[in-house]
């Protein structure tokens, strides 16, 4: 397994090591002893969840207030998404910046979205199938979230405004300086 910091050191890019023959292939997906040991704390997943979406779907961007934040960890097992990860930590050296990453069933990369970042990803393959760990329950009363098209964030989303299909939440989530609804950068979050 290989574990890649971005541009936003707290993101992380994992790329398993595949096996593959004539038969198929084989892949150790998680390791939470190695993923523990890369990112220097405890991190323990407790739901799983998974989506199946078209061409033009985009999901997000969403987060979880404490004390039910969510580190997520994300892939794709058939098709392929551009997954984005927003800093939304005031105080942070990168709060508002981004890290996108194409996810698809054929290059098997995940990627660590930790708590204190919203995450979005928009759909580029008809019947993709998006899965990801949380570490944290699902809360209604803490889920919160920003508009993907937030000209201050300047997310390229690949495609055109008329090709998305967004839900009645997502059209009308708050610009990212409008809401007060955000973690404080360099706090431990994980000490729930």
């Amino acid at each position: 397994m290989q574990f890649t910091r971005t541009k936003i050191e707290d993101v992380i890019i994992i790329e398993p090591q595949v096996h593959g023959d004539d038969r198929g292939y084989f892949a150790e997906t998680f390791r939470q002893d190695k993923l523990e040991e890369f990112i220097g704390y405890k991190i323990n997943f407790c739901q799983d969840n998974e989506s199946k979406s078209s061409k033009g779907v985009l999901r997000g961007l969403h987060y979880q207030l404490a004390p039910s934040a969510q580190t997520k960890l994300v892939r794709v097992i058939q098709g392929k998404v551009l997954d984005i990860a927003v800093d939304i930590r005031k105080g942070s050296p990168t709060f508002g910046q981004y890290v996108s990453v194409e996810l698809t069933a054929q290059n098997k990369k995940q990627l660590l979205v930790p708590r204190g970042f919203a995450h979005g990803f928009i759909v580029l393959e008809d019947d993709t199938v998006f899965a990801y760990k949380v570490d944290n329950y699902y809360s209604p009363q803490n889920d919160r979230g920003i508009a993907f098209n937030d000209k201050d964030l300047g997310i390229d989303w690949i495609l055109n405004t008329d090709e998305l299909n967004l839900s009645d939440k997502d059209k009308i989530q708050p610009l990212l300086k409008d809401t007060n609804d955000i973690f404080e950068y360099g706090v431990n979050y994980y000490n729930d």
